[in-house]
């Protein structure tokens, strides 16, 4: 008898890392068709640490070894004019132990114009922090270069290429901005505003998920 053929991996997963429960819900509650191939939404919690270990934890074995990862959720503005419910679309990640550099930057800015027309997107350095940032705190941010700060990108994504080479990407709603703070998120405009653009994100993830998926030159 001959051998068996050897069966071919499947595509890559995708791997959507967020922190909150109303983050998973927005985006568990979005449009899911045209997903190529499996799809995770991994609630991480807040704060680095937790994202660290949980996305490590996720890629240290199993069917997500290989998955393109891509972190989001809501974030702060650190830009005068930014307002809740535009997008941050991360050119790369920063924190104190260094940057990671995204994958298809360019991409995600048009597939999510594309998928939220009229909503503001904004491309930049994004920055960690494992506190919510207010008042001050904020220019001295934007002073770096960066354009937006939340608590658990920069943690999602060197984690990811610590466990692997693979696409990365970060995209992120702004749900407070210097001019619109927030107090809690979800009980204010600016709150359901991210919320729903959350919702609306899906089909662009899809898009630069399967355009990494093509073959590299």
């Amino acid at each position: 008898m001959g051998e068996a053929p050897a069966r071919r991996p499947g595509p890559a997963p995708l791997l959507i890392a967020c922190a909150l429960g109303i983050e998973r819900l927005a985006l568990r509650t979005g449009d899911h068709g045209g997903a190529p191939g499996a799809m995770t939404v991994l609630r991480t919690g807040m704060g680095p640490e937790n994202a660290e270990r949980a996305v490590g934890g996720a890629l240290g074995s199993g069917p997500l070894r290989d998955a393109a990862v891509l972190a989001t959720g809501f974030c702060a503005g650190l830009a005068p004019g930014m307002h809740p419910g535009d997008l941050v679309v991360a050119g790369e990640t920063r924190d104190a132990y260094g940057s990671t550099p995204c994958t298809g930057t360019e991409l995600l800015v048009e597939e999510l114009a594309r998928a939220l027309p009229g909503r503001t997107v904004h491309t930049g350095p994004l920055t960690g922090s494992d506190h919510v940032v207010r008042g001050p705190e904020r220019g001295a941010l934007l002073a770096t270069g960066a354009i937006a700060v939340d608590m658990e990108s920069a943690a999602t994504l060197r984690s990811a290429v610590r466990a692997g080479r693979r696409p990365v990407a970060a995209v992120r709603v702004v749900v407070d901005a210097p001019q619109h703070e927030l107090v809690r998120i979800g009980t204010l405009r600016g709150g359901i505003s991210a919320f729903r653009v959350l919702r609306a994100v899906l089909p662009a993830f899809f898009e630069w998920h399967r355009s990494s998926l093509l073959p590299r030159r």
